[in-house]
């Protein structure tokens, strides 16, 4: 497997990475004027994902997923990533180099080369991905800076991939195509940057935990409510309300912008959506609300979907 994992990374290439796997480390360049991202996300078996369900491909490529999501929200570009991979021995070799091919694709599709890892063996499948970004110095899009009077927008549908789940829980067959963004999510990287060149979002949060978790997270680090109307929300066709609100793992950017601002319908092909508006925080604690067609506000509780929680 170590060689696997070398063969696969001698085939990519990036002007940031200076060295990368053949020494005890490797040698990363960013260029003057940006600066660092770095997030890590941990992958494992009947955690995050099933073998009977999920093709090894489709776990590869959602392993990767997680991390480019999370530099999407930055308003970042990714540089490269770390693989470090663990499993079971008597895993058929097949089943690995399937997984290599779906986080390899993903990553030549974002120009983010396999820059180095490590590899072991486990009772069960667990890969931690570290994915490295850049972003011009003092531009990252933060959590922490929507304000009173901002509106907030969303990318893309929500609920898809926890419908997904939801129906392979009862028993249904599900065919894990590429446009099913339950087993192959499409990190929204276009949007964050251009949100990020244009000077346009004020805060920004990708949505894995569910939209009433990761808007929660914004509220308290900004220290403002959130009111979002309910029939602004733009859910999956396969989903409903509960999950759009939620459901997790669709990766989809929520972000805050100014009430001045003007948007496009879509952002790199990308459908955007105004849910709801800022204000400022009601008592000692951030909390978000719903509003529904009569203008009726209620305290929205942040119920994020616990996938797997029934192992």
């Amino acid at each position: 497997m170590i060689e696997g994992i070398r063969r696969a990374a001698a085939k990519t290439a990036s002007p940031w990475v200076k060295l990368g796997i053949g020494d005890d480390a490797a040698l990363l360049q960013v260029p003057a004027g940006f600066e660092l991202l770095v997030t890590t996300d941990l992958c494992v078996e009947d955690i995050h994902f099933r073998r009977e369900w999920h093709p090894a491909k489709s776990v590869g490529h959602r392993c990767l997923a997680r991390g480019l999501s999370d530099i999407a929200a930055m308003g970042g570009e990714p540089v490269a990533c770390f693989l470090s991979l663990a499993l079971p021995p008597k895993l058929p070799q097949r089943w690995a180099d399937n997984f290599m091919a779906g986080l390899l694709q993903l990553g030549r599709r974002f120009r983010t080369p396999l820059a180095g890892g490590d590899t072991s063996t486990a009772a069960k499948i667990t890969a931690d991905i570290i994915v490295l970004g850049k972003v011009p110095a003092e531009k990252a899009l933060l959590r922490s800076k929507a304000r009173s009077g901002d509106r907030i927008w969303v990318t893309g549908e929500l609920g898809g991939s926890a419908a997904t789940l939801k129906q392979l829980y009862s028993g249904g067959k599900i065919s894990p195509t590429v446009s099913n963004r339950h087993f192959y999510p499409v990190p929204r990287l276009e949007v964050g940057r251009w949100l990020q060149k244009n000077n346009l979002a004020t805060a920004m949060i990708d949505i894995s935990d569910g939209l009433s978790v990761d808007l929660a997270h914004i509220c308290e680090e900004s220290a403002v409510d959130g009111v979002i109307n309910l029939d602004a929300i733009p859910t999956a066709k396969t989903a409903d309300l509960s999950l759009a609100l939620h459901g997790g793992e669709d990766y989809e950017l929520l972000f805050t912008a100014p009430k001045s601002a003007t948007l496009p319908k879509r952002i790199a092909g990308v459908l955007i959506t105004e849910i709801g508006a800022i204000r400022p925080c009601g008592d000692r604690r951030a909390s978000v609300k719903s509003k529904d067609a009569a203008g009726n506000l209620r305290l929205l509780r942040p119920e994020g979907w616990e996938h797997f929680s029934k192992i």
